[in-house]
């Protein structure tokens, strides 16, 4: 007899995006004639930079070659794209990182769900609320989260740290000792910010308590405020209790094509229960060996393409390009009198849902009576109950659409 991983069966039944996709679909084929506006899901629509188009079809002419043509890559990335990202990501902004501590992956997501291998099951771990849902979700597969609290809405043995207007989206230090504290800013789902001194304090409550910081910063290009760190080593001491996310999904369209990296710097360090010290770095570096065979080269041309002059010109249009989207979705609600947060350092809009309406019901709603769909924040976790996200990464045309079909509605 074959048994099951039981920790499966304390995730809640239903992905959030893959409820709103069957919801979707079960109203364009029951509705086929109507116009269905989906500002839900991230995805971008703008395609990803001619530089990077030109590097793909180059490196796929040279894999046809017998000089060009490459086998199994490196694991954890090739040299010429590590070094472009420590370059022009942290070299640039005065960080000191080396090129061993980038690993090369297929994703943000993927990156923050996989980094859970590398730490001891009985580690606390610490969530904003709400929360990008992978961070939670792989906790609970690992066997952290302990029996869910239907009531309440949440795990018994994780740490909730609320995210809401009364705080002002920014999450309180922890009351209690945690092992591993998720922090997403530009933040997923709310779009809001921490400014460098407000991030020195989770540095500080990091080294004073041994704890490691996983920090997902995939929205950091979307930042327009001057005084809003890109990466958390701009904080001194970071570089010995965090781990940093990176993607180029949403930076340069790759959602599709799947390219993101994960920073580990060698000074975080991780103990074993007879107190011994270990690299995070270096156990990383293991999983990856076993576990993974490096990102296709001609995505990792594309991606050294990003960093060209022309592929920063390149995507800083599309990114200029979704942040009007941003502000077109702000101006449409302040003039359907709905109040809202974010916006404006990230690809995210943060709405309280009106008239005292769920999330669901207001998605509900939405889409049966304006044909737009975006995102419950119950889906979030249970403090993102009674708001609502919109996505900035729709065509300008089907935002604006979108928009007026909301003020028509008078939410």
């Amino acid at each position: 007899m074959s048994y099951i991983n039981e920790n499966f069966l304390e995730l809640q039944e239903s992905y959030l995006f893959s409820t709103i996709a069957k919801k979707v679909a079960k109203y364009t084929e029951e509705h086929p004639d109507k116009e269905v506006i989906k500002l839900g899901i991230g995805d971008v629509t703008r395609p990803i930079p001619k530089a990077c188009v030109e590097a793909l079809h180059k490196a796929v002419d040279e894999m046809g070659t017998q000089e060009g043509f490459r086998g199994y890559g490196p694991e954890q990335g090739y040299e010429f794209l590590r070094k472009a990202i420590v370059e022009n990501d942290y070299k640039a902004r005065g960080i000191d990182i080396a090129e061993d501590e980038i690993f090369v992956s297929d994703g943000a997501k993927c990156d923050t769900g996989n980094i859970v291998d590398i730490f001891a099951k009985d580690n606390v771990v610490a969530i904003t609320d709400p929360v990008y849902p992978v961070y939670l979700d792989t906790n609970v597969m690992a066997g952290r989260s302990g029996k869910f609290n239907s009531d309440e809405g949440t795990y018994q043995n994780i740490v909730y740290l609320p995210v809401t207007k009364e705080n002002g989206f920014k999450p309180e230090l922890p009351k209690q000792r945690v092992d591993m504290i998720y922090l997403c800013f530009p933040n997923n789902p709310t779009g809001t910010i921490l400014k460098k001194d407000e991030l020195k304090k989770w540095v500080d409550y990091a080294k004073a308590n041994n704890s490691v910081i996983l920090y997902d910063s995939a929205y950091e290009a979307f930042i327009t405020e001057n005084d809003v760190p890109h990466s958390i080593y701009e904080v001194e001491g970071a570089k010995d209790v965090a781990i940093e996310f990176r993607s180029f999904s949403k930076t340069a369209g790759f959602t599709g094509l799947r390219c993101g990296y994960v920073v580990i710097p060698k000074s975080v360090k991780g103990y074993s229960k007879e107190g011994k010290e270990a690299e995070y770095n270096k156990l990383w570096n293991r999983r990856t060996c076993t576990k993974f065979n490096g990102v296709a080269y001609i995505v990792q041309r594309a991606a050294e393409a990003v960093y060209s002059s022309e592929g920063q010109k390149q995507i800083r249009e599309n990114i200029n390009y979704y942040m009007e989207n941003a502000k077109i979705i702000r101006e449409g609600l302040e003039d359907a009198g709905i109040k809202y947060y974010g916006g404006l350092n990230a690809p995210y809009v943060w709405l309280e849902v009106p008239d005292g309406k769920t999330s669901w019901e207001f998605f509900d709603e939405l889409l049966q009576e304006s044909n737009v769909v975006g995102t419950p924040g119950s889906g979030f976790g249970p403090k993102g109950e009674g708001y609502f996200r919109l996505t900035a990464f729709g065509t300008k045309e089907n935002t604006i659409k979108a928009m007026e079909r909301i003020k028509r509605k008078g939410c």
